[in-house]
């Protein structure tokens, strides 16, 4: 079990890799594997993939259909959730020292230093890598937030997540009502435009036509960003800094902002009760496991099945409009989580294990790798093949840079303390050079 002692001590160094937990590794990188496979939508198809089918369909439709079905079904939201649990649950770690062989604690200056440059990595992630989808400045943004609840008990710290979570929940369902009637103005305007229409039907009527074609396959639209995205590093810095700019305006504060709040909250308080670091019982991790997969998969299949239904409405397909969605994607985490653990109870695949902790100790390295790799393979800085791909190619891309980083973090981590992201991290927040070979 974790020490669960009261935790006061000032301390300004690092944790030494022989204090880590291997649960909590082996975690992150099974959740920085993951998330690959919703990212690689945003890098290699028109940001319309992500959401809709359509998009990367090419001429293998019953196997690009069947990679959609599977990923939203396993995977979509619940990679992002355990990501969110593991960072609240670091900052427990880094803030109280809870859970370490010294059990000290950093103050508020450490805390702030590093989830400022924790924003200038999303910062580079964003505007300089050019991907649009980062979630770092997201997750800096909710962790300057989390200090004050650093000691608090963990049945507070679920009250807290699930009323922010329940507040995600409606604001995803009074988002998706919003939009059917916007899209319902758009018909009617678009039946009769000179009709007498009323100024908030016409009002609606714009929010629709400003915001269909992020969920709707339109191909005009499609090949339009697509052939920016395939342009000069310039024109492509461009189209990202406005898309991110959007995003940071309106999406982030409203949506994913507490999206990752709820989770790192829960996240936190699932450290403090030893769940995180494989403390519970087998019986337990087997509970959750099949209690959460059995929850998510019923939830995520009937999502699945109203889009297919429904021919993929843009709506119906859309996460952040379903008042199921959270719910569907905590009970796929809760599940991953429990084989996570189970796995780590059994030490099972010790060499597997070994390496997906040697993704997770250098996480932040890998995750900006992702980017540069695909800033070079899919924009017109390298190779310029955003939208060349089927769905089913991307994936195997996929598994390419698994293998990639699978094979590379260990090697990396024989011969140096950290990844060269999470070095320059540690640098920056310590204010001196860590000490980074390893004699």
């Amino acid at each position: 079990m974790a020490n669960t002692q009261a935790l006061a001590t000032p301390n300004t160094g690092p944790v030494v890799a022989a204090r880590r937990i291997e649960s909590l590794d082996v975690l992150r990188g099974v959740a920085l594997l993951g998330v690959l496979l919703l990212n690689i939508l945003g890098f290699g198809l028109a940001s319309v993939g992500y959401y809709n089918p359509l998009a990367g369909m090419g001429d293998h439709k019953e196997i690009n259909y069947a990679i959609w079905g599977i990923v939203n079904l396993f995977f979509e939201g619940s990679m992002r959730g355990l990501f969110s649990l593991l960072f609240g649950a670091g900052v427990i770690m880094f803030t109280t020292g809870f859970g370490s062989k010294s059990g000290l604690e950093k103050g508020a200056k450490l805390h702030y230093r590093r989830t400022m440059f924790l924003l200038l990595f999303g910062m580079l992630d964003a505007y300089v890598l050019l991907w649009t989808g980062d979630i770092l400045i997201v997750y800096a943004m909710a962790g300057a937030l989390l200090y004050p609840l650093r000691h608090v008990r963990p049945r507070n710290l679920i009250i807290i997540s699930a009323a922010i979570l329940l507040l995600s929940t409606v604001l995803f369902t009074v988002s998706g009502t919003v939009m059917g009637d916007a899209r319902d103005a758009a018909s009617v305007v678009e039946e009769n435009p000179n009709g007498n229409h009323s100024q908030s039907l016409l009002d609606e009527a714009a929010l629709w036509d400003e915001s269909k074609n992020t969920f709707e396959y339109n191909e005009t639209a499609v090949n339009e960003e697509l052939e920016i995205r395939r342009g000069s590093y310039g024109e492509v810095a461009s189209y990202t800094a406005k898309n991110v700019n959007e995003k940071l305006l309106f999406f982030t504060p409203v949506f994913m902002l507490w999206d990752a709040m709820g989770m790192m909250i829960l996240g936190m308080a699932m450290y403090r009760l030893g769940i995180l670091s494989a403390a519970r019982s087998s019986s337990f991790y087997a509970r959750m496991m099949v209690g959460g997969f059995t929850v998510g998969l019923a939830i995520n299949g009937f999502e699945l099945l109203r889009a297919i239904q429904t021919d993929y409405d843009p709506i119906v397909i859309t996460g952040y409009f379903q008042s199921t969605y959270q719910l569907g994607r905590i009970g796929m985490a809760a599940g991953w989580l429990g084989a996570v653990m189970l796995l780590c109870q059994s030490q099972a695949w010790p060499h597997l294990r070994a390496r997906l902790a040697a993704v997770g100790r250098t996480a932040l390295s890998n995750y900006l790798l992702h980017s540069v790799i695909c800033l070079v393979l899919f924009t017109g800085v390298g190779f310029g093949l955003v939208g060349a791909f089927e769905r089913w190619v991307l994936y195997a891309i996929v598994i390419g840079i698994w293998a990639l980083q699978l094979l590379l973090s260990p090697w990396w981590l024989n011969r140096f303390a950290f990844g060269p992201a999470e070095w320059l991290w540690r640098t920056l927040t310590y204010g001196t050079a860590q000490r980074w070979k390893i004699r």
